[in-house]
């Protein structure tokens, strides 16, 4: 059974599957409904038309994942609507995700990080403390993210150097901390970002980046001073 305290306010249709704890005073709204295997902390609000513990699937082509059945949102956060969380995942305390976003399996979010509208999170994914992902941007699968990064709005990102045309070890991109990733900027397989880097709106990266420089273009290249 779920255990579900008195302080908690759930709007109307909500689901909550069989071995699911929440904590006190969560707020969950319209429509949600909430998996087996999920931990949600204290004071955590979940907007209206969620699903929350997705256990993820897979056909012939795609490659298997752990098979991680517990997902833990932790105190303070807040889930906007219409937002999937799968199994497997840790979301840290007092932390932000917008309205559409979709965060897959076993990924890590830091406390008081930000995942912002239509945002989404492929799997096996670390983000780090304090961090904002800014609207529609799109975080592949196999990528790190430290503390204090900021991704602009469409954030583009790939693991895949061969693009499925032949067998490689996937991928994403190192993100250090305190850099900076401009709007609709692409990043490529593998590349690092880093320490407190810029990344011009716009750029394509396609090496590695040292720590504290600007670099902009297509192909993304160290701006001269």
């Amino acid at each position: 059974m779920a255990s579900i305290p008195e302080s908690s306010q759930f709007g109307n249709n909500v689901v909550i599957e069989n071995n699911v704890s929440i904590g006190e005073h969560v707020v969950i709204g319209h429509n949600s409904i909430i998996l087996e295997g999920t931990t949600i902390g204290d004071h955590v609000h979940i907007g209206c038309n969620c699903v929350i513990g997705v256990k993820p699937s897979i056909n012939q082509r795609m490659r298997k994942t752990s098979k991680a059945n517990q997902l833990v949102i932790e105190p303070g956060t807040r889930i906007g609507q219409l937002v999937s969380i799968y199994s497997g995942t840790r979301v840290g305390k007092d932390v932000f995700i917008g309205d559409h976003a979709s965060i897959r399996e076993n990924v890590t979010i830091g406390d008081e990080s930000i995942v912002g509208r239509a945002a989404i999170v492929e799997l096996n994914t670390i983000i780090g403390k304090s961090c904002t992902i800014q609207t529609l941007a799109y975080v592949t699968g196999d990528t790190t993210i430290e503390d204090n990064v900021f991704l602009g709005p469409c954030v583009s990102m790939s693991n895949d150097k061969y693009m499925g045309a032949q067998s490689y070890s996937l991928k994403g991109p190192y993100i250090k901390k305190g850099a900076k990733i401009g709007n609709n900027a692409s990043l490529l397989p593998g590349v690092n970002i880093g320490e407190n880097t810029i990344v011009g709106a716009g750029s394509v990266v396609t090496k590695h980046l040292e720590n504290g420089i600007v670099a902009v273009g297509i192909p993304a290249k160290k701006l001269q001073s």
